[in-house]
């Protein structure tokens, strides 16, 4: 089971993490997210905003995941050939028309193998549904909680809901999964699952995770 932990910010943060042995690390290119990640210089001491710097805090083992609500396909391509992401996460209302254009875009020159992840919210079986609108653009779906903050709201959804998802697009589990719930995660059980989603339930401070408690959690789940 893949482990994504998402909203990251701080390099050293961020080296720590990604030395857990987890595989994927999200930034939030969201402006009204407290772990938005401004394009601002490596001298600030945050996510540097370009490839070579960025390539140094994260190893080439662990995948980069930009988070995006709604943006601009401009600011999208520009930050994938930024910060080298390997996935692009569509947090917003993304129709599957932008999403093929945005494919088109990014493959090949941009970003040769980038691929694209489909958030859906989700309160009822009827929200994972949504699914079937991206079928055939996204390579994989990931299910968070149905919030006005477009994730990071430390809810957990009702998991039951999913046994609905009959889908071929497989899917990373999100929203509110804590320290506690290593427990929960191993008793899910759905054939598309494919990772789990680890943010704000993982923090000391906005953008910042606790890493001892990440590493706890990493081993008690793979252990």
């Amino acid at each position: 089971m893949m482990i994504k932990v998402c909203g990251m910010r701080d390099v050293e943060n961020i080296r720590s993490v990604a030395e857990l042995g987890v595989d994927m690390i999200g930034f939030v290119f969201w402006k009204d997210s407290p772990r938005y990640v401004s394009m601002m210089s490596s001298g600030a001491g945050i996510m540097p905003d370009y490839a070579g710097d960025n390539g140094r805090c994260v190893n080439g083992g662990v995948k980069k995941v930009g988070v995006f609500v709604d943006g601009m396909p401009q600011d999208i391509v520009t930050r994938v050939y930024n910060y080298g992401l390997d996935y692009v996460q569509l947090h917003g209302s993304e129709s599957a028309v932008m999403i093929d254009n945005l494919r088109r875009t990014l493959e090949p020159d941009i970003r040769q193998g980038v691929k694209i992840i489909k958030a859906i919210s989700v309160e009822t079986a009827e929200d994972v549904d949504k699914w079937r609108e991206y079928d055939g653009v996204a390579d994989m779906l990931l299910f968070d909680t149905k919030c006005t903050c477009a994730g990071g709201s430390g809810r957990m959804f009702d998991w039951n809901v999913l046994q609905n998802y009959d889908g071929s697009l497989p899917f990373i589990l999100s929203g509110g999964i804590g320290p506690d719930d290593v427990q929960r995660v191993k008793d899910f059980d759905h054939p598309m699952l494919a990772g789990i989603d680890l943010n704000s339930r993982f923090e000391t401070a906005p953008a910042v995770k606790d890493v001892e408690a990440l590493k706890a959690f990493v081993r008690a789940l793979r252990g």
